[in-house]
């Protein structure tokens, strides 16, 4: 770029000797007539040689510059992703997914003018503004100066206007920019409410709104933009103005050739589209900042959840897991929910979490897979401490089926192997006959490769979770943590995932978070939670014999009120037998629905 800009910037003077060339007196003269052709195609050459020299490096320097920015896009763009994909899950849900990928992606693309404006734009506008008073002031002191004080003085304006009126309203227009695509997003990504709803009308109406307040705030820039663009061509104007009347005076002297003149004119036509250009290149400039500005924050913004310096694998065998009098508070709450909360899981034990909402049960599991740090006391799983691990090679030991299964817009075989990539096609399989998987996908359009849609919206609910299950096979880990796995289905899928559910945990530590008390009958230990404590533990049969206890008073509700459906018989039952009433007929009717 630098031997582009010096090559445009020697043209003026070549020409101003072609001109003094064809002007020259005497031509009548042979010898003057061939002295001036002489000139006058040297002239000619040296301007073909730096017009080659300009085209043929400016291209180098475009092809050279197209790598740089797509290098720095990639990893800029790469780097924010990494970010964002490891803070914390607090941060995530105070943030809409539509306005994340906006940041990352405005970021992106804003480091491309960023590059165009310094390399393609504004370091040939310095080399101009820089190398033509000089070459003018060569000649004549003067008329450099004029020109160096013009310039100077419109890059003074173009950068204060920049800064100090349009920067501070662009910033506003990109934030609202941002809202807009977390609005588009969020109404998107739940299209099936708002038509369950009605609610198209009501979306619109929401999106007008900030749409208007996004187009207000847009408008704004764009009118303080052009005003400082008028600015500018007001300084230009006046440069010009000195620039012209000057070179004619000194022609008037004799102190300037018409030659002379032409390099002048010349000149300062270049330097003018240059410096015309000059404020159109600082607003992009600072345009390109501002739209940067959300990505680069990213890297402000603590992880939430770091990894410990030297942190180290963790290895898991056994899969013992525990809790050494752990404290725990959510925020800045002032009550803790754990406090000195001691417990131990056995290598191989399963073991349900039964409780109200709130009581502590996610808490715990989102403790566990180290979702957020404890206060107070540490958590071990096989001896090792989990902050002192990777926090990706501990959750890779422990396999999550959640309530709510989400998949990825990929292929029913891609979201099965998710935990492990490299896995053949007959491994994905194998998984799929284990979860109760199998069937169904083999009566999808393209079995194996079919697509399940955005969030796996494709598929029922049954058949997410089996894919879930079918997951957390494949991955074949030591630690399984089911989150109530079959909620809100239908007694068939329920059926099938509860009879996946008992190989899945055969011979693993197993850890099952349950509403429906079906789930948990078949562990090996109920743990029943109350405001962050284990108030209850034992058997399910132990469990329901305790009097006035939780976990028996949330069994005869669900009892209860499954037999109000179908068995009023026992529905008034007395409360005192049912230790024997509940295990024997409705447990039966239970199960079987």
């Amino acid at each position: 770029m630098i031997a582009a800009t010096t090559a445009d910037l020697m043209l003026p003077m070549y020409s101003g000797r072609l001109v003094d060339a064809v002007a020259r007196p005497g031509v009548a003269r042979l010898a003057v007539r061939y002295a001036a052709l002489h000139a006058a195609v040297m002239a000619i050459v040296a301007m073909a040689v730096l017009g080659f020299v300009l085209m043929a490096a400016r291209y180098l320097a475009l092809v050279a510059i197209i790598q740089l920015t797509l290098r720095l896009m990639t990893r800029m763009a790469a780097d924010a992703f990494w970010r964002v994909q490891r803070f914390s899950t607090d941060w995530h849900a105070n943030n809409f997914a539509g306005s994340i990928v906006r940041r990352i992606t405005r970021g992106m693309w804003a480091v491309d003018l960023l590059d165009d404006t310094l390399l393609l734009a504004l370091l040939p506008a310095v080399l101009v503004l820089v190398g033509a008073p000089l070459l003018l002031g060569l000649r004549w002191p003067a008329m450099g100066l004029v020109i160096a004080l013009g310039a100077v003085a419109y890059v003074a304006i173009s950068v204060a206007m920049s800064l100090g009126y349009v920067a501070p309203a662009a910033r506003l227009s990109n934030g609202q920019d941002t809202r807009v695509g977390g609005a588009l997003a969020d109404a998107i990504t739940c299209n099936t409410v708002v038509k369950s709803f009605g609610a198209e009308t009501c979306e619109d109406a929401r999106l007008s709104r900030v749409l208007t307040k996004w187009r207000g705030r847009t408008e704004r820039t764009w009118v303080f933009a052009t005003r400082s663009n008028a600015a500018q061509l007001i300084v230009l104007l006046v440069l010009r103005t000195a620039v012209v009347g000057f070179a004619v005076w000194l022609w008037w002297r004799g102190r300037a050739t018409p030659g002379d003149l032409t390099f002048v004119l010349t000149t300062y036509f270049i330097v003018h589209g240059y410096l015309r250009d000059v404020g159109q290149h600082i607003a992009n400039l600072q345009r390109s900042v501002n739209e940067m500005e959300e990505m680069v924050e990213f890297q402000s913004l603590p992880l939430g959840v770091a990894d410990a310096p030297g942190a180290r694998p963790i290895r898991v065998a056994a899969g013992e897991i525990v809790f050494d009098r752990v404290t725990f508070r959510y925020g800045m709450r002032a009550d803790p929910l754990f406090r000195n909360f001691s417990l131990r899981i056995q290598p191989g034990e399963r073991v349900g979490l039964v409780g109200h909402s709130g009581s502590g049960k996610s808490s715990f599991v989102k403790l566990l897979h180290r979702l957020y740090d404890v206060s107070g006391g540490r958590i071990l799983v096989d001896g090792q401490d989990i902050a002192l691990v990777t926090q990706e090679s501990l959750r890779a030991q422990l396999a999550l089926v959640p309530q709510e299964p989400i998949l990825f817009h990929r292929s029913l075989a891609e979201n099965i192997a998710y935990g492990r990539p490299h896995a053949t096609q007959r491994e994905i399989e194998e998984a799929a006959r284990l979860a109760n998987a199998h069937d169904f996908i083999r009566t999808q359009p393209k079995g194996y490769a079919t697509l399940v849609g955005e969030r796996g919206v494709k598929l029922s609910g049954g058949e997410r979770q089996r894919v879930a299950l079918a997951r957390a096979f494949l991955a074949n880990s030591p630690v399984l943590v089911l989150d109530e796995a079959t909620s809100s289905l239908d007694s068939e899928s329920e059926a099938l995932i509860q009879e996946a559910m008992q190989r899945l945990i055969a011979g693993r530590t197993a850890i099952v978070i349950a509403h429906r008390l079906s789930t948990v009958r078949m562990l090996d230990r109920i743990l029943v939670f109350e405001a962050g404590e284990v108030v209850e533990e034992g058997k399910h049969e132990e469990l329901v014999r305790i009097p006035g206890g939780i976990y028996r008073r949330l069994f005869e509700r669900q009892a209860l009120g499954l037999l109000a459906d179908g068995e009023a018989g026992f529905a008034d039952a007395n409360p005192d037998n049912l230790d024997d009433e509940l295990d024997d007929g409705v447990t039966a009717s239970w199960q079987q629905r």
